[in-house]
């Protein structure tokens, strides 16, 4: 497997307002947004620490109409890096997952699927195409940033058992959270991207949540509030220390903002 196996590569916005969540992110993350009309898609971006330009951060599409039909909310979904798309599938359904979209080619991107594992937590996959040179990494604590990644599962230990055999995902440390249970923090290659959980009783299914860096969390969350968005957890400080707060954008969709700063 290479060494991109298992490393989150991309976030992506399904919206049934592209231009007025489009307005909402660069108001209170401070991205831009590029139209790619060959996709009928849209790129947000974000500065580059070091003052050289800007970086697609994330994606932006209509939820579809097949996943309108079935009530599907509007939502952020993370992609995650793999060696072999078809191979990685076909693994997922063995351990238990299914299968929400079967592998397909997105010419000169990559051939990338969508699966949900045991517990129904969706996430996508993708084999990009190579590049000849590969875009200079930025720290997840940059502002604009994807900084985190969380599951909230039915059960903590066997979805990390599925994502360790899927993503060959390790365990950092656990976080004992008293009647909560355990937080795992969890790490690609070495690296620690992101947290699990089981979920809390109101939590009505599985899913992932994305949390976007910003420089300070109040005024983000001003921006969020004026902007149409609702808080519905925080602002909280977490161990780092950081602190957080869990949202939704005034089309619905679910989302997290982290910070160093209050």
């Amino acid at each position: 497997m290479s060494e991109e196996h298992g490393k989150f590569i991309w976030t992506e916005l399904m919206t049934n307002d592209r231009e007025a969540a489009g307005a909402f992110y660069r108001t209170v993350v401070g991205w831009t947004t590029v139209e790619m009309s060959d996709y009928d898609y849209t790129v947000f971006e974000a500065a580059r620490p070091d003052g050289d330009g800007r970086a697609g951060i994330a994606g932006m599409m209509r939820v579809p109409p097949e996943l309108l039909a079935e009530n599907v909310p509007p939502n952020w979904t993370a992609y995650v890096s793999v060696s072999d798309c078809d191979a990685t599938v076909a693994k997922v359904a063995a351990l238990g997952g299914t299968i929400r979209r079967p592998p397909e080619d997105i010419p000169e991107i990559g051939r990338f699927a969508v699966i949900a594992d045991p517990h129904g937590a969706v996430l996508c996959i993708m084999t990009p195409v190579p590049m000849d040179v590969p875009p200079r990494p930025i720290p997840p604590t940059s502002p604009g940033q994807f900084g985190w990644y969380e599951l909230y599962a039915d059960d903590c230990e066997a979805a990390f058992a599925f994502y360790a055999e899927v993503f060959g995902w390790t365990v950092d440390h656990d976080m004992d959270m008293g009647e909560l249970g355990i937080y795992r923090i969890f790490a690609h290659d070495g690296q620690v991207v992101g947290g699990m959980m089981t979920r809390m009783p109101q939590m009505q299914k599985a899913f992932w949540a994305a949390y976007i860096t910003v420089d300070r969390l109040d005024a983000a969350v001003s921006r969020l509030v004026s902007g149409g968005g609702s808080v519905l957890n925080g602002p909280m400080e977490v161990p780092g220390p950081a602190y957080i707060v869990n949202a939704v954008d005034p089309q619905g969709a679910f989302f997290s903002l982290v910070a160093a700063e209050r």
